[in-house]
């Protein structure tokens, strides 16, 4: 409401305010003719806002906080340590010698021709 009436000029503003006053002294003048004592309806108070302590938002931020260190589990304190590589065996280093030396002279022979 506050953007509707800040773009209304100064005429639309005069004419809403009278407007206003003889509603309220049109109900101000019901209440006494029905002899009720009825109030004029208060224009609408915003709820006052829920301001949460300090300490409540530490708990909920510990308590969150073990949540997720729960589910993610203890963390390694040390890192494991990583496989070597496989050695081979001086046999197996010969013979895969030996296999490579006999495809690169089937190359050889085949680019000769």
């Amino acid at each position: 409401m506050s953007t509707l009436l800040s773009s209304l000029s100064v005429q639309q503003l005069r004419k809403a305010a009278t407007l206003k006053e003889k509603i309220q002294s049109l109900e101000k003048a019901l209440g006494q003719l029905l002899g009720s004592s009825t109030k004029p309806a208060a224009p609408a108070v915003p709820k006052k806002k829920f301001k949460m302590s300090k300490a409540a938002r530490a708990r909920i931020s510990a308590a969150a906080k073990a949540r997720w260190a729960k589910l993610k589990g203890p963390k390694p304190s040390v890192k494991p340590a990583r496989k070597g590589r496989g050695k081979m065996s001086a046999a197996a280093k010969a013979k895969l010698s030996a296999r490579m030396k006999m495809i690169w002279a089937r190359r050889k022979a085949r680019k000769s021709k």
